[in-house]
């Protein structure tokens, strides 16, 4: 989707509050535009001698109006931003987070959250703009019609001065769409460092790099202040000339008017009410403001634009038979940049198996976990789960079957017990709790199961046994990456104990402990992305190769 179509979207996001705002516009424009009429009638009424009343009236009327419609047009401006500012973030997230993984490393974390927090709002005031763009022309239009119906002349007069103006308007537009989008880049490249600043503040602290760090987030200062200050120029260049042509052209029209005053084609009421016009529809000070924020909320649409044309992770509509977990990798193939992470995997995984997956690091340890469970598809080559490939699965039934727990968990939810179950509840969180070794934890927390995630201080390998225990609730499939690297000794051989003993879930651990490959069924040796060896982690253990993993990692 390019970024105009989306413009287009966003205005429709705003519903019937955009419907209102354009009424409101069009009558307080409207309003506007008789107001000058009146007044001059009312002059050469008292100028005549004759009851103006009628025309004071009418004066007061249209006042009303013109207010109770700028009321109007506040409070529906504010709902169409809002509304469609909304609905935008929505679609945005969402999009976001069915990200293909492919796609992902396009799109930084930093560069996300500042188009989501930043982008987002301006391409919201897209219906706004558009609105006052459309009508902003109308007080230019409606007074050169006003000024032609007076006397001809001052028609004519009034389109010279509005064809130099819309000249130095379309530099402006180009000028200022591309200083917005650039400065809108610099912003996310800026939050893209302070995101992986914030994440290894640890780490920068330890190793004294603070400042160093500070100058690298803060490298592209000078570019986007740059950028801010040609903003600011093209906005100065445009009031500039702007508002030194609207005079001038308010003074061709008085002269003018007056010399169609001296050849009695014109009553004073008529000349006043030209010189109101002249000074209503030449004064684009609106115009300018408006086609600014459109000119941003067009630069918002199109970062917008380009994360929802990235591809998405598609999903079949297949169903599970019932099964004991059966996992076949059949040719299965993944590429990295650097080469291939798999090379041509064949593996069949029996129903209710532990396997341990072992080797150095850069064998293809991760890649073989992540593809297990469709957290990446294979290049070539396809995984079939219970004679079903995962690609071909429901969304749902995907992630009931398949359960992940990782070295460093990302925790989700508001309380404990929503980042155990995804939001299921406290009692589905205690089943899965003990198993995890994460009970007595829990149990000493203020509110237990229902402590808020940021008032509960945790340990790394506490972090992980609410990851793992979150992962407890899949039915048939448990993978985890080196998920129990933070425990100690006891707590990491009581949670081996509950995943290598009466689970009958098929079980694929990536292991670094010669202990963690010895309680499993079965061991899958990987070197360099091919399978070396599969076999019982005793039977492996005569090969001084295999002897040498755990004494590396070590």
């Amino acid at each position: 989707m390019t970024g105009d179509r989306l413009l287009l979207r966003i205005v429709r996001y705003g519903g019937g509050w955009v419907v209102l705002l354009a009424a409101a516009t069009l009558a307080g424009t409207a309003a506007a535009l008789l107001l000058p009429a009146a007044l001059g009638r009312t002059v050469d009424a008292v100028l005549a001698g004759a009851g103006a009343g009628d025309w004071l009236a009418a004066c007061a009327v249209l006042v009303a109006v013109a207010a109770a419609a700028d009321v109007v047009g506040d409070l529906a401006a504010g709902a169409t931003g809002a509304r469609a500012t909304e609905a935008l973030r929505h679609r945005l997230i969402r999009h976001v987070l069915c990200l293909h993984p492919r796609a992902v490393p396009g799109f930084p974390a930093g560069d996300l959250v500042t188009r989501v927090v930043g982008q987002v709002p301006e391409a919201g005031q897209a219906g706004i703009a558009a609105v006052q763009v459309i009508t902003a022309g109308l007080p230019s239009l409606g007074s050169l019609v006003a000024l032609t119906v007076i006397d001809p002349w001052l028609g004519l007069t009034f389109v010279a001065g509005l064809v130099l103006l819309a000249v130095l308007l379309r530099a402006f537009v180009t000028d200022a769409s591309t200083v917005a989008a650039h400065y809108q880049g610099v912003q996310g490249r800026i939050g893209s460092r302070l995101i992986e600043a914030l994440g290894g503040a640890r780490t920068i602290a330890a190793a004294g790099t603070v400042e160093h760090e500070i100058a690298r987030v803060l490298a592209p200062l000078p570019v986007l202040r740059g950028h801010g200050l040609r903003t600011w120029q093209i906005l100065a260049r445009a009031a500039a000339q702007t508002s030194g042509t609207a005079p001038l052209l308010q003074v061709a029209v008085v002269a003018v008017g007056g010399l169609s005053l001296a050849a009695g084609r014109l009553t004073p009421g008529e000349l006043f009410a030209a010189l109101q016009y002249a000074a209503f529809g030449g004064g684009l000070g609106g115009v300018l403001a408006a086609l600014n924020q459109l000119t941003r909320a067009r630069a918002g649409s199109r970062r917008i634009a380009e994360v929802l044309a990235a591809p998405v992770r598609e999903y079949g509509a297949s169903h599970l038979a019932p099964g004991p977990g059966r996992l076949q990798f059949r040719g299965v193939t993944v590429h990295r940049a650097r080469g291939a992470a798999l090379r041509g995997v064949d593996l069949d995984i029996p129903g209710g198996t532990a396997v341990a997956v072992v080797g150095r690091s850069g064998a293809g340890k991760s890649t073989l976990a992540a593809v297990a469970g469709r957290l990446i598809d294979p290049d070539e080559g396809h995984v079939r789960l219970d004679g079903v490939p995962l690609a071909t699965l429901r969304r749902d039934e995907l992630r009931a079957a398949i359960g992940y727990a990782f070295e460093r968990p990302v925790l989700i939810g508001d309380t404990i017990a929503e980042a155990l179950t995804l939001g299921h509840g406290a009692r589905e969180a205690r089943a899965v709790a003990g198993a995890a070794a994460i009970g007595s934890f829990v149990d000493h927390l203020p509110e237990r199961y229902l402590t808020p995630l940021a008032d509960a201080p945790m340990s790394g390998g506490e972090a992980q046994r609410l990851g793992l225990a979150r992962a407890l609730h899949a039915d048939r499939l448990l993978i985890l990456d080196d998920a129990t690297s933070s425990l100690d000794t006891a707590t990491e051989h009581q949670v081996s104990a509950a995943l290598f003993g009466n689970d009958r879930r098929t079980r694929i651990v990536v292991a670094h402990r010669a202990s963690t490959a010895a309680r499993a069924d079965q061991v899958v040796w990987l070197d360099q992305g091919s399978v070396r060896a599969i076999g019982p982690h005793q039977r492996l253990w005569a090969d001084p190769a295999y002897r040498a993993l755990f004494q590396e990692q070590s």
